[in-house]
């Protein structure tokens, strides 16, 4: 199993577990390679210092310490180079999947319906609970006029399916 360090041209950093670098190489060049957090296509293989393991009788030479680290090529260019991943945004990024991992739990999925059951919902006429859906710009513009309390939340394409 390879485990590469991954980012896309927004910055988000994530891994990518692939059964070998021909796996990788596939998959990049089906554009099967998309961030979880904005789904963007547009990734690259970060370089990595992989650990080895090397015998304890084998002395560490100093041609060996000061090697030069490894280039990895992009798979496919990209347009903006994206700013480094701090601990900080990680961070942040963690909180945001989490708090949309929780809304999606908690929350029944009424799709396109969403403008109907939410006024349905504020009138008595349904059950009150936790919605979530699509809505046009539009209806939600509508929604908030009749004082109904919507929000937008972008929903990173790998978290519309089962959770892992």
């Amino acid at each position: 199993m390879k485990v590469f360090d991954l980012q896309c041209e927004a910055g988000h950093g994530f891994e990518g577990w692939f059964g070998s670098e021909e796996d990788y190489q596939s998959q990049c060049a089906r554009g099967l390679l998309t961030c979880p957090l904005c789904g963007s296509a547009e990734v690259v293989r970060l370089p990595s210092a992989p650990r080895l393991n090397l015998s304890t009788s084998r002395a560490e030479t100093p041609s060996a310490r000061s090697a030069a680290p490894v280039q990895v090529p992009s798979p496919r260019p990209v347009s903006h180079p994206a700013p480094a991943a701090t601990p900080e945004r990680q961070q942040a990024e963690a909180i945001f999947l989490q708090a949309v991992r929780h809304v999606l739990a908690h929350t029944e999925d009424v799709g396109p319906r969403f403008a109907e059951e939410a006024r349905r919902i504020h009138h008595g006429d349904a059950e009150a609970r936790g919605i979530r859906g699509q809505a046009t710009p539009e209806e939600r513009r509508e929604l908030r006029e009749e004082g109904i309390e919507v929000l937008a939340l972008p929903v990173p394409e790998g978290l519309d399916g089962p959770l892992q």
